[in-house]
């Protein structure tokens, strides 16, 4: 038996051949991309065709049958590389494994191997103007209408809708028996009459865009509705605990382009007749931020486990904890490698002032640090809710 813990010769392989496709695009190509407003297509297909895209999509309908942790593993390597694609967090990963659980043998077939080999993207809409972290305030609802679906309002930071087919939105549709508002998915073209989006302007640096959403009376066939009616947040949260980990992976994965970079910026420039990389005041903050990003690797490992074994209770709970942790070691690593770069980490030239922006967001987005702070106060230590 090892004494050493390795992922499985399957994963490491794919994590050789992804990094492996992803090194021939690289960071330069991806933000001159981003810069003139251009779309990372072509990685996104190439990714789809090699079968990386929805490695975590059932075998039946199109994908690799993988798990979350393979899909992550892709998204963590591409990052590293310095292409990071948002939407491999949102189409296959919370969307793909939503439908894959909750669908229909129809809807499967219908939804499943567009977004598997990357012509049919999907994209999520849960965030709301007035709702933002608490999901139990969203007010955007589903009403029936003899044989359809009429859906009502808004929502905001809404990733790549503009290159979405269609988007999974959660409103509240009421409940019969108690009148009460409860939890439901709904697949909407992006296409339909009534559903409008603007892009949000955004200081990140980011072929993948922003929206706010309208949706104006919206209407649906029957067939929309993902799961069941009255299946609330458990169905919710079967893509919510993969779009953490899918988070996390980011962020690690942007850490390690990060740290790759200082690293090789350390030992090339030479100041005061040794190389930079020498010095502990350069070193230290180096080493901490990739233990930082090793430790929260093996969380998110741990979490995707954990979804792909099927206990969402502990899943929720790693999940969280990892996205907390990656989101930090990336803030922490990229702070780092902008100052071992010094003047040169805040040029375009160099790339690494650009990061700065997006290593923050993971702090952020898809929940706040301060929100998995107080998931760990009241689920891990069983301490009194603070809200």
């Amino acid at each position: 038996m090892s004494s050493t813990f390795t992922e499985s010769e399957e994963r490491t392989e794919l994590r050789r051949q992804v990094a492996r496709l992803a090194k021939g695009y690289g960071r330069e190509w991806f933000v001159e991309r981003a810069r003139a407003g251009e779309k990372t297509t072509e990685l996104w297909m190439e990714i789809a065709k090699a079968g990386y895209l929805g490695v975590n999509i059932p075998e039946e309908y199109g994908g690799g049958g993988g798990g979350i942790g393979d899909v992550a593993a892709v998204c963590e390597e591409l990052a590293a590389q310095g292409c990071p694609l948002l939407m491999m967090v949102v189409s296959p990963a919370i969307c793909g494994t939503v439908i894959a659980r909750y669908g229909t043998e129809d809807q499967k077939q219908k939804w499943l191997p567009g977004i598997a080999d990357g012509t049919a993207t999907m994209a999520f809409a849960i965030t709301e103007p007035d709702a933002g972290t608490n999901s139990h305030n969203i007010t955007t609802t589903a009403r029936r209408d003899g044989d359809e679906w009429v859906l009502k309002g808004q929502k905001i930071y809404i990733s790549g809708v503009d290159e979405s087919a269609h988007v999974l939105v959660v409103a509240r549709a009421e409940d019969a028996r108690t009148g009460k508002l409860k939890p439901c998915l709904f697949v909407v073209p992006t296409v339909s009459a009534g559903f409008e989006f603007t892009a949000i302007p955004m200081e990140i640096v980011s072929p993948e865009k922003q929206f706010q959403v309208f949706i104006d009376d919206v209407r649906l066939p029957q067939d929309a509705l993902v799961g069941d009616e009255d299946g609330g947040l458990v169905q919710l949260f079967a893509g919510l605990n993969p779009e953490r980990i899918m988070a996390a992976s980011f962020s690690t994965g942007l850490a390690r382009h990060a740290l790759g970079k200082a690293s090789s910026y350390a030992q090339e420039r030479t100041v005061f007749k040794a190389p930079i990389g020498s010095h502990q005041a350069i070193a230290h903050p180096l080493a901490m931020a990739h233990i930082e990003n090793e430790l929260a690797r093996l969380m998110t490992q741990k979490a995707a486990a954990l979804v792909d074994a099927g206990d969402d209770m502990a899943a929720g709970e790693a999940a969280n904890m990892a996205k907390y942790a990656a989101a930090e070691a990336a803030v922490h690593a990229v702070d780092a490698a902008v100052q071992t770069h010094g003047g040169n980490g805040i040029t375009q030239e160099y790339g690494m002032a650009g990061m700065l922006v997006a290593a923050r967001a993971g702090r952020i987005a898809p929940v706040s640090r301060e929100m998995i702070l107080n998931f760990v106060a009241m689920h891990s230590l069983g301490l009194p809710k603070s809200y």
